[in-house]
């Protein structure tokens, strides 16, 4: 980090991603991760995995981190910080320095599933930030871990025979909460104010945190790029991404549901649903809706 850097991160309105990234238009994925680090603030120290992140904020020899960062490959985030945290301490620097890892949904529920289970289980002081833009954007817009029932991606395509991804999201937050995590949550790009709650929350741990960034990609979802915080507020709307928090394993917060959506509004925006707009189409539309309905029960939404 430059001396202008360390200049303009005292200012406490400065974003600690800085303008002149490459990121798309609309993208909602760095529109995340600067409302997260700024909530965070600047005296973090972050390890980001392979992904849209990392190609947009560090090509060289540019970079738009405004703190201290590091990359090192597509699944070892949660390893990389787990080693910046266990430095920080045997140097007596670890009271007023929080280490966030930061990963994708393919580098977090995928590709680098054992680093991160590694992390929870050895209790690292680390945040862990996952940005869920629900498929491999970067390499292609193929099919992660967490892409939702029904998407279309390149590797789970639509036609006579399918309609699109069959699996379900993989349930990152309760796989979290099942090593013991005392603090899990999800929140969307659609409620920044919900953000910035929840990681101010999240560094208040001591060990180690988890939270789930739902955020839109115009590119992947197919959709008109001024629709980014419409779209992310319509998954939320529906009930196909509830937004809580679980301390202790217990839930503590809900997102509640003020006016409920059909699943329609939200799938009909993005191209990657196209194809259940058809006649054949029908049965999977309920099938979705069945999802946010059992979601809205589960939780308690509406």
């Amino acid at each position: 980090m430059n001396q202008d850097q360390k200049a303009a991160i005292k200012d406490k309105n400065q974003n600690l991603i800085a303008m002149g990234h490459t990121a798309c238009s609309g993208c909602g994925e760095l529109l995340g991760l600067r409302l997260a680090l700024n909530a965070a603030g600047p005296n973090i120290i972050c390890a980001f995995a392979t992904g849209c992140i990392e190609i947009t904020t560090s090509k060289y020899p540019e970079s738009a981190w405004m703190v201290p960062a590091i990359h090192s490959l597509f699944e070892n985030s949660a390893a990389v910080a787990s080693g910046i945290e266990v430095a920080l301490k045997a140097l007596g620097r670890d009271e007023n320095t929080k280490v966030l890892a930061i990963g994708g949904d393919g580098a977090t529920a995928d590709i680098g599933m054992g680093c991160l289970s590694g992390m929870f289980e050895r209790g690292h002081n680390v945040l862990y930030l996952c940005f869920d833009n629900e498929a491999y954007m970067n390499t292609g817009v193929q099919r992660s871990g967490l892409t939702p029932t029904d998407a279309r991606t390149t590797t789970t395509p639509s036609g006579e025979v399918s309609f699109g991804n069959p699996k379900p999201k993989k349930n990152m937050p309760e796989i979290a909460v099942a090593h013991g995590v005392s603090y899990v949550a999800t929140t969307s790009v659609g409620y920044p104010k919900d953000i910035e709650r929840k990681i101010k929350n999240a560094m208040a741990v001591k060990g180690p945190a988890y939270v789930q960034i739902h955020v839109p990609c115009p590119l992947g979802w197919a959709y008109k790029t001024a629709l980014t915080a419409q779209v992310a507020q319509l998954a939320v709307q529906t009930g196909l991404y509830p937004l809580f928090e679980k301390v202790n394993g217990e839930i503590t917060k809900i997102t509640r549901i003020a006016r409920r959506k059909p699943v329609e509004d939200y799938l009909k925006l993005q191209g990657r649903f196209k194809h259940l707009f058809t006649e054949a189409g029908k049965d999977e539309l309920q099938r979705v809706q069945a999802i946010a309905d059992e979601n809205i029960a589960k939780f308690s939404l509406a």
